[in-house]
């Protein structure tokens, strides 16, 4: 009865220190402070950044050595705002081999059409470079206040429209998990995807498969300056090969 009860203890103690340590990894995966992401990263041959004014004077030609082969920056946001950092890292990443492309942060509160102009006016020929992004992710307080979903859903297709019609091509959206399922989730699948997951790897909770991860926020790589010390990156889903096939072809 004595070894009974001893047993029943230790496993009892086994249980409770096992939830303990679940408990503690739970936490410091949802704090950032355990890339579990790395574990699955490995099995993708195509990696990559994306930037904006945030990470300063960005040094592509060493962003390029840390065995990175596309880059994505922030050329404009809403109707009128142009990325400050936009042309100067433009015009430096057309002097690498990156694969590169320009992203549009997406306004709630600005019609789609003049958002598209912005995007337009702001980057102009693509020919040759990664698709056109829009990035639609909450800001401010609009997860505690989500716009309508047809008022929303009717602004991005007009944004998408027009940026297709100029292009000739389907641009690609980025988005997070809580936008995705709110707005993007059965009305966009005819778009590429770039979803964010800084927590584990997408699979099939999305219902569809992603072409690009955003897989951190809080990477370190050598080559810029800015006041943000972490850059994100990111990783395509499939071969080296197979990223030409998001390049805006040349006419």
């Amino acid at each position: 009865m004595q070894r009974n009860r001893y047993a029943g203890k230790k496993i009892l103690f086994c249980i409770v220190a096992v939830f303990i340590v679940l408990i503690v990894l739970t936490g410091l995966v949802f704090l950032k402070k355990l890339p579990l992401n790395q574990l699955w990263i490995g099995a993708y041959d195509v990696r990559g950044v994306d930037i904006s004014h945030y990470q300063g004077t960005v040094d592509m030609r060493e962003i390029e050595q840390q065995d990175m082969k596309f880059i994505f920056i922030k050329a404009t946001e809403g109707s009128s705002n142009v990325d400050e950092k936009f042309y100067e890292n433009w015009g430096n990443a057309s002097k690498t081999k990156l694969y590169t492309g320009a992203y549009h942060f997406f306004s709630f509160d600005s019609p789609g059409k003049k958002q598209a102009e912005n995007y337009i006016a702001t980057v102009g020929n693509l020919a040759g470079k990664l698709i056109p992004v829009v990035d639609v992710e909450y800001y401010g307080n609009k997860e505690k206040n989500p716009p309508n979903k047809k008022d929303m859903s009717e602004n991005l297709t007009t944004f998408l429209s027009e940026l297709e019609e100029e292009y000739g091509v389907k641009p690609m959206i980025y988005t997070t998990y809580k936008v995705y399922y709110r707005y993007i989730k059965d009305r966009f699948t005819e778009y590429p995807l770039w979803i964010r997951n800084v927590y584990y790897k997408p699979n099939g909770d999305l219902g569809r498969q992603w072409d690009f991860w955003q897989y951190s926020d809080t990477a370190r790589l050598e080559g810029y300056n800015g006041r943000e010390k972490y850059i994100d990156c990111n990783v395509f889903y499939g071969l080296p090969e197979q990223l030409s096939g998001y390049v805006v072809p040349k006419s």
